[in-house]
């Protein structure tokens, strides 16, 4: 779904539909696909740093999402999956070793003991599962039109169809 809105809809959705639309990307982590919320993370570090570069992160991350899946992160640290989004981070211009320090985790307990400390963007996180779970989201992806969710579009809308769901809908 990314892909076709970053290429077919979002590039002409504004002067198609002037303001009567208003597109929000919320991220959407999925707990049974554990390396998710490490992806997910990467993506709140760059928008933290440099927000302008997220769409781009984005964009890049999707084009190389089968290098964090499951097989392909059980065999390494947390923190070295980290490495590996930070240098993705990179080459949307985002400098790695800032989101690489907003993402590592510490290998020893915090100044009080705590043993969970989660890293610099913990707090961001625990913002999107709650937006998300207040408007009703579960699972990727899920399009909210005027807040209501909207259960007819899948993630296999072809452009052509976000099309004519678009002028169905918006009046």
């Amino acid at each position: 779904m990314f892909n076709t809105l970053s290429t077919s809809i979002l590039p002409s959705l504004s002067e198609k539909y002037s303001r009567k639309v208003q597109f929000i990307f919320r991220q959407q982590i999925q707990p049974w696909h554990p390396s998710s919320t490490l992806c997910h993370e990467a993506g709140a570090a760059v928008l933290r740093l440099e927000p302008d570069k997220f769409w781009d992160f984005s964009k890049v991350l999707f084009d190389h999402q089968k290098e964090f899946f499951d097989v392909n992160v059980v065999k390494e640290t947390r923190n070295e999956t980290y490495r590996r989004l930070a240098k993705l981070a990179s080459e949307v211009g985002v400098d790695e070793g800032e989101v690489y320090g907003l993402l590592e985790i510490a290998d020893k307990p915090g100044d009080d003991g705590s043993l969970n400390t989660g890293n610099g963007v913990t707090n961001d996180v625990k913002v999107m599962v709650k937006v998300n779970r207040l408007m009703g989201v579960h699972v990727t992806p899920t399009v909210l039109f005027n807040g209501v969710v909207e259960n007819s579009i899948s993630s296999s809308f072809t452009g052509d169809q976000w099309q004519a769901w678009l002028d169905e809908n918006v009046k």
